[in-house]
């Protein structure tokens, strides 16, 4: 079953628990700055673990020393669902550990 579109009330309500994302158009974005080129891809690796325990996966983009996430859902016809918030708040909780800000 698809999962459900969530009303752009929502979403900004659920965003404001998770500094940094952003809500561009049909996808929440974040990009995290880091200490180093090897943290972020450290941060890098951890995402792709998440995203893979979740079944849920962004674009993820590795910089110099910046991680960047663009997530929707596909199956939701590229809509915001709960599956994207769900994975906002892991990252959320793991890029700490990498300095990221």
């Amino acid at each position: 079953m698809p999962a459900e579109p969530l009303l752009p009330s929502e979403i900004e309500t659920r965003l404001r628990a998770l500094p940094g994302w952003a809500r561009e158009g049909g996808r929440i974005t974040r990009t995290y700055r880091l200490p180093s080129h090897f943290a972020a891809a450290a941060l890098t690796v951890h995402v792709a673990q998440i995203q893979e325990e979740l079944g849920h996966h962004s674009d993820l983009t590795l910089g110099y020393n910046t991680v960047a996430l663009s997530v929707n859902t596909h199956d939701a016809g590229g809509a915001i669902t709960e599956k994207d918030l769900a994975l906002a708040t892991r990252v959320a909780a793991a890029a700490p550990a990498h300095g990221a800000e």
